[in-house]
C-alpha cells in the first residue's frame, strides 16, 4: 500500500473518502471533525444528537458529502470511551476503518488520537497505520478472493506544520512493522506440505539475502556435528528434514547480541503421542514462534535500529512413523544433558534446547525465546495475553512495558524450583514432560528450558495468541503474528 502523510486542510483535500474518529458521549464534534461538521453545515452534530452514530468502538458511519468539501464521502468510526482510549484502540478502529472502505482505491485520514485523544503524534500515526495494514490483511494464496481488497492508497493528513516530521516518522515505522506482521502471519498460515523446515530455511536464506543479514542453515549432517540430539529427535519421524536457522543482524566480534530463538514445527502431529483429530489441521501454525522471529528480524533491518540482534530458528515436522522418536527414549541434547522423552507431544522444548544452548557461543545481553509451547498456557490465560517466565527480573520489565505499548500483551507466570521435582527422571538427567496428570503445565515447559540457559533469559509461551484471536479487530482469521511488534519494540526501546 502506498502511504503518505502531508500537510492540509482536511475540508478542502480532494478524496474518495475522509475517515474522522469520534469518541462516546460527544455531540459536537472539535478539531478536524468539527472543521469537516462546519462545512457540512452541522452534519456531524445532527447524526450524534439523533443517536444515528454511537461511537462504539469500531462502529462506523457513511456520510456523503455533496460537494460541499473535497472528499466525496465523510467516514466515521467510533473510538469508543475516552477513558479507555489508547494507541492499540488507534489500531482496532484504524482497521474496522480500513475494512469499511476496502472497495475505494484511496482513503485520506487525520492520526487517531494526535489531536484531541492525547497522544504523541508518532504513536499515533504508526498506530493508525498498523490498524490499517493489519486490518486489510487476507491469507489469499490457495484460493480467489471473494471480494477483492481495492485500496492501496492511503494519507494521513495533518493541518499543523509543526507535527508533519513526527508523523512521517511514525506512519514510516508503522508500515515496516505491520507489513513484517503480515509476512509472519503468511509463514504461520501456509500449510505444513509447502512449508516444511526445509523451504523455511530457504526463505529465511531471501530474507536475508533481501536485507543484507548474514544467514546459516545447518542441515541434518550439521546438527549431527554439533549434537542437537533434540531437533535430530523430533524430526525423525518426517520424510522433510530438519534445519537450523542462524540470522545474524550488526553482529560484531566484541557486540553482546539480543538472541530471539523461535520454535519452528512447521508441522505437529504429536508423533507417536498423537494428537486428536479435532483441529489438528490448525498444526500448521506450531511455528508462529519462528515466524514472529523472522518478521522481527526484518523489522529490525529495515528500521535500521542501532543493536546487535540474532535470530535462532529451530525447524522440524513432527510426524509418526517407524522412524519417530518413541515415549521411553532417551535423548541427548547439545550441551550434553541428557533427557527421557515421555511425551512426543512436548516436543518444542526439545528443539528449543538445543537453540537456547547454541546461543550460549554470543555471550548474549539477553535471550528471549518465543514458542506456541504448551496448551496449557492457553488454559490459563486464555486468547488475551502470552505467558511470560524470566530468570531475570529487569529483562521481564522491559518486555512488560514493550507489552503495554504495542498491546500484546503479556502476563508473568512462575519458575518456582519445586517444579523441576516433576520432571526428575530415573534413567536420565530430566524428563521432557512430567506423569502427574495436568499440573501447572506451562511453567513445567518453561522450568524445562530454564535447565538449558545461562544468561539473562525469558519464554513467551504464545500458543494461546498466535491462532484465531477474535478480540482485536485487526486480526484476521488464522496467524496473527503475535510477537512481531513486541519484540521489535522491545529491541526499539533497548536502543
Amino acid at each position: 500500500m502506498q502511504v503518505r502523510v502531508e500537510q492540509g486542510d482536511i475540508t478542502r483535500i480532494a478524496t474518495e473518502a475522509i475517515c474522522l474518529g469520534i469518541f462516546q458521549g460527544v455531540q459536537r464534534p472539535g478539531g478536524a471533525a468539527g472543521a469537516v461538521d462546519r462545512a457540512l453545515d452541522g452534519a456531524l452534530s445532527e447524526v450524534l444528537t439523533d443517536g444515528d452514530f454511537s461511537c462504539k468502538k469500531g462502529e462506523v458511519f457513511w456520510l456523503r458529502t455533496h460537494g460541499k468539501i473535497g472528499a466525496k464521502r465523510v467516514l466515521l468510526v467510533g473510538l469508543g470511551s475516552s477513558e479507555k482510549f489508547s494507541a492499540d484502540v488507534v489500531r482496532e478502529v484504524s482497521a474496522a476503518a480500513a475494512r469499511a472502505a476496502k472497495s475505494l482505491s484511496e482513503l485520506t485520514t487525520i492520526a487517531h488520537g494526535a489531536g484531541i485523544g492525547g497522544l504523541d503524534p508518532q504513536i499515533a500515526a504508526q498506530a493508525t497505520i498498523e490498524g490499517t495494514l493489519l486490518g486489510l490483511y487476507r491469507f489469499e494464496k490457495f484460493k480467489k478472493p471473494e471480494e477483492p481488497i481495492k485500496l492501496e492508497r492511503l494519507r494521513i493528513v495533518e493541518h499543523r506544520a509543526e507535527k508533519l516530521e513526527q508523523l512521517q516518522i511514525g506512519a514510516r515505522r508503522g508500515q515496516i512493522i505491520a507489513e513484517s506482521v503480515c509476512f509472519a502471519r503468511d509463514l504461520a498460515n501456509e500449510p505444513g506440505q509447502s512449508l516444511p523446515p526445509r523451504e523455511l530455511a530457504r526463505r529465511a536464506q531471501g530474507l536475508a539475502q533481501e536485507l543484507g543479514l548474514r544467514c546459516e542453515v545447518f542441515d541434518e549432517k550439521a546438527l549431527e556435528q554439533l549434537g542437537m540430539g533434540g531437533i535430530l529427535a523430533v524430526g525423525k519421524g518426517s520424510d522433510e528434514p530438519p534445519r537450523f536457522i542462524v540470522l545474524e543482524y550488526n553482529v560484531t566480534k566484541d557486540s553482546q547480541p539480543i538472541v530471539l530463538a523461535g520454535k519452528g514445527i512447521t508441522f505437529d502431529s504429536g508423533g507417536i503421542s498423537i494428537k486428536p483429530r479435532e483441529g489438528m489441521e490448525a498444526m500448521k501454525y506450531d511455528m508462529s514462534g519462528a515466524a514472529a522471529v523472522l518478521g522481527a528480524m526484518r523489522a529490525v533491518a529495515l528500521l535500521k535500529l542501532p543493536i546487535s540482534v540474532v535470530g535462532l530458528i529451530a525447524a522440524a515436522e513432527n510426524l509418526p512413523s517407524g522412524k519417530a522418536i518413541k515415549p521411553g527414549d532417551v535423548i541427548q541434547i547439545s550441551n550434553g544433558k541428557t533427557v527421557e522423552v515421555t511425551n512426543t507431544d512436548a516436543e518444542g522444548r526439545l528443539v528449543l534446547a538445543d537453540a537456547l544452548v547454541y546461543a550460549q557461543r554470543y555471550n548474549p545481553h539477553a535471550v528471549i525465546d518465543v514458542a506456541t509451547l504448551t496448551g496449557a498456557c492457553t488454559i490459563a490465560l486464555g486468547k488475551e495475553a502470552a505467558g511470560l517466565f524470566s530468570n531475570d527480573e529487569s529483562l521481564a520489565q522491559k518486555i512488560q512495558r514493550a507489552a503495554q505499548q504495542t498491546g500484546e500483551r503479556v502476563w508473568p507466570l512462575p519458575l518456582y524450583e519445586e517444579y523441576k521435582e516433576l520432571i526428575k527422571s530415573e534413567i536420565a538427567d530430566i524428563k521432557n514432560s512430567m506423569n502427574k496428570g495436568p499440573l501447572a503445565g506451562a511453567s513445567i515447559g518453561a522450568i524445562f528450558l530454564k535447565e538449558f540457559v545461562n544468561y539473562p533469559w525469558a519464554h513467551l509461551d504464545i500458543a494461546g495468541v498466535a491462532y484465531d484471536v477474535e478480540s482485536r479487530l485487526y486480526h484476521a482469521k488464522g496467524a496473527t503474528g503475535y510477537g512481531v511488534r513486541l519484540l521489535t519494540q522491545l529491541l526499539q526501546n533497548w536502543t
